[in-house]
């Protein structure tokens, strides 16, 4: 696609460095409570989706990080991931229909586990460096909806105070981000900024033209001024 990326990856990239300083200044003050380590595998069984931007950016670099076999044993991955997804979903969509309230449906969802497709078989991120910001912050505080989170296997007291890494915030700022750049891309699709995907099916979409809703020279010049005065 003839479209340069890069100026929103920045700006992206340096949405991640805010939480990534948020998360060292939290671990820095509670060292003790803070229980991330090489090998722990917990973050990597949550359900959480992505925004456009964070999707688009994974999707390139996993794309420049693997081919051939292992590229396609990753899909094969991914693929499964996003079954399983796709079979929690339909049951939360069952218990919003059934008038089931939120804070029910989104408990029972942070109970459910997806292996992600990125994790291998030492229960190491094979993107770590790219690992989307969720993934970053899992092992501190975040609020979500006004309401804290924190990893299970963390010393985090229940109702106790500590420094929180507000999602709500950085969710905004993606969504934000991911309309500018849909309205950049000038896409038939104006609410694709709006698009909120699991990160199986980042790893699986072709973010092409087509899916971008990017128009063509010809649709272009249709809706040009100068085309209406011929």
């Amino acid at each position: 696609m003839d479209f340069d990326f890069s100026p929103y990856f920045k700006k992206y990239e340096e949405l991640v460095a805010v939480a990534e300083d948020a998360f060292a200044r939290i671990r820095k003050d509670y060292p003790e409570c803070v229980k991330c380590e090489l090998g722990c595998a917990e973050c990597c069984h949550a359900l959480f989706d992505l925004t456009l931007i964070e999707a688009l950016y994974v999707n390139q670099k996993f794309k420049a990080a693997f081919e051939g076999d292992r590229h396609e044993a990753m899909l094969e991955r991914a693929n499964l991931a996003d079954r399983q997804t796709y079979k929690i979903k339909k049951r939360a969509g069952k218990m919003v229909k059934e008038g089931s309230p939120d804070e029910e449906i989104l408990e029972k969802i942070a109970a459910e586990s997806v292996r992600c497709a990125l994790l291998n078989d030492k229960n190491l991120c094979d993107l770590y460096d790219f690992r989307p910001i969720t993934c970053r912050l899992y092992g501190v505080p975040t609020a979500i909806g006004g309401k804290g989170h924190t990893c299970g296997l963390s010393a985090f007291e229940p109702g106790e105070s500590y420094p929180t890494a507000n999602l709500d915030r950085i969710q905004a700022a993606l969504t934000a981000l991911s309309s500018a750049l849909v309205a950049d891309l000038k896409s038939k699709y104006v609410t694709l900024g709006e698009m909120l995907v699991p990160l199986s099916m980042a790893l699986l979409t072709e973010y092409d033209e087509t899916y971008l809703g990017v128009p063509s020279d010809a649709e272009e010049n249709a809706g040009s001024p100068e085309s209406e005065n011929e």
